[in-house]
């Protein structure tokens, strides 16, 4: 059943609001361009703050964009996402040499590890990207304003620079800032041998044995990179299951996979401390979480990746009377406005999943309500993906939430082993489960682990933002042989059933 309704509403809603933009567009571009003040200076230069930046600009609005960092971009394109990609993808290159090229009919020798090199090219890729994003804050007219920001009225924010102090005033102010390692109480963080995610993607050498404090995505895909380098880790989790908002049936198919691999996992175990010795290793000690004996290992890297806080030390908060809740966060509405008139907050600062992609959403949603437009976020319709190898992804209700919720649904699933391309790829570990309501069929759950997952997971985005059936999905055509045409047997298995499985 084709959702017609949703999608009519869809597509005679966007000429109204392109045209609404249009306008909206000269008329800030008539009414501001040659005022003193900006018409937007937004704090933060990470992936929300600089799309946000970027589309004011393009709406016609005076914008600024503050950033301290000396490196547009924030923790994800600095010391994030983008370098632990590049790791994530180069040390999956070596383990496949050294494990998998042999079966494959490809016989090579003597593989070895430049460290030095793989970290030189993650750091190639982190620079190109930063210089790329000051290119397009030229090329739209956005000024970039280097220093530390502090928001000292709803009008006014004092930049602190290399050239000294100076206030620039503006119309509205967005906040941007994003989010900062939460410490664990009691250890402390070297960068050395007990290192944050930052530290975890410059280690000098590979170390033999490695504790990942924390089970989530930041763990284990870090602790993954040096596993396949050839560290034996062991990732400790206070809760019973990995991967913190995983679907549970991937979650345990997640875990299997990753022992397979080498990793470890010592579940519903806290860690009780880990402290620099005298040989320059780690001891940590850990223990059920529900208390009893307690263990000790002599560990070379400890990892702690337990979460990310919101950063908002220093910006001025309190002076102004913006409100924040009991996690530190900021609190806005759904037009990202706060409590004070004139300033907004989206990202990592405020309510919900801390991710890039999420944060540049809300920062074209934030500019487009202060344009006079119409922001659009669907919460419902944010992905998430895991780049070990295999990859996770998931968009929408796990099947708990959905029990939770009092939905009604269906569960339809198909494994990766089951479809010719991933078989010619000899690549089949994982399947993908797909979640409809039993009634009329709309998907409101995807979760894939498998080949391609983070890529996959866009089409069951769309599908959720349009508001497709399983049917829907079914009935359209995928080519063949391709890893998709698994999700397209996944929603067949969902409504009816699958042809090969």
């Amino acid at each position: 059943m084709l959702t017609t309704t949703i999608l009519a509403a869809r597509c005679s809603a966007k000429p109204a609001l392109a045209a609404a933009r249009s306008a909206t567009t000269l008329r800030f571009a008539r009414g501001y361009a040659s005022s003193p003040e900006y018409d937007v200076v937004v704090v933060g230069g990470g992936p929300g703050g600089y799309v946000a930046a970027i589309k004011a600009s393009q709406l016609g609005l005076k914008t600024a964009c503050v950033e301290g960092r000396g490196a547009l971009g924030g923790t994800c394109l600095n010391v994030g996402c983008i370098p632990s990609k590049s790791l994530l993808h180069n040390s999956h290159l070596y383990h496949q040499a050294v494990h998998d090229f042999k079966k494959r009919g490809i016989e090579i020798s003597d593989v070895k590890i430049n460290l030095p090199q793989m970290l030189g090219q993650k750091e190639k890729s982190v620079k190109g990207l930063t210089g790329g994003i000051e290119l397009l804050f030229k090329k739209n007219k956005t000024d970039y304003v280097k220093g530390w920001g502090k928001i000292v009225s709803p009008n006014e924010v004092s930049v602190e620079g290399e050239d000294g102090q100076k206030t620039i005033k503006t119309k509205n102010i967005i906040i941007a800032t994003g989010s900062e390692v939460t410490p664990f109480p009691g250890v402390e963080i070297d960068e050395e041998v007990i290192v944050s995610s930052t530290g975890a993607l410059s280690l000098k050498k590979v170390p033999e044995k490695m504790i990942v404090i924390g089970g989530g995505v930041i763990g284990l895909e870090l602790g993954s990179v040096w596993g396949r380098l050839g560290a034996q880790v062991t990732t400790v989790e206070y809760m019973d299951a990995i991967g913190a908002g995983m679907d549970a049936d991937i979650a345990k198919t997640f875990q299997r996979v990753l022992a397979k691999q080498g990793m470890k996992f010592k579940l519903s175990t806290k860690v009780i401390s880990a402290t620099k010795n005298s040989n320059g290793k780690v001891d940590v000690v850990v223990e059920a979480a529900k208390g009893g004996k307690q263990e000790k290992f002599e560990v070379d890297v400890v990892l702690v990746a337990i979460g990310r806080r919101p950063l908002t030390k220093g910006l001025g908060l309190e002076s102004v009377g913006v409100e924040v809740d009991n996690k530190g966060r900021v609190k806005a509405d759904h037009e990202f406005k706060t409590n004070v008139p004139g300033i907004r907050a989206i990202g990592d600062v405020i309510a919900g999943p801390m991710l890039a992609h999420k944060a540049e959403e809300e920062g074209i949603a934030a500019v487009e309500y202060i344009a006079g437009g119409h922001g659009h976020v669907n919460y419902g319709a944010i992905p998430s993906v895991i780049y070990t190898y295999p990859e996770v992804a998931w968009v929408g209700k796990t099947e708990a939430e959905a029990k939770a919720a009092g939905i009604k649904y269906k569960i339809g699933s198909f494994p990766f082993a089951a479809n010719s391309r991933a078989k010619t790829m000899d690549d089949y570990e994982g399947t993908i489960k797909i979640i409809s309501e039993a009634e009329t069929d709309k998907i409101v759950g995807a979760h894939i682990i498998g080949p391609n997952a983070g890529e996959m997971i866009a089409e069951a985005v769309l599908a959720i933002e349009y508001g497709a059936s399983s049917e829907d999905i079914a009935r359209t055509c995928h080519a063949h042989p391709t890893l998709s045409e698994a999700f397209k047997e996944a929603c067949m298995a969902t409504y009816d059933k699958p042809i090969h499985f």
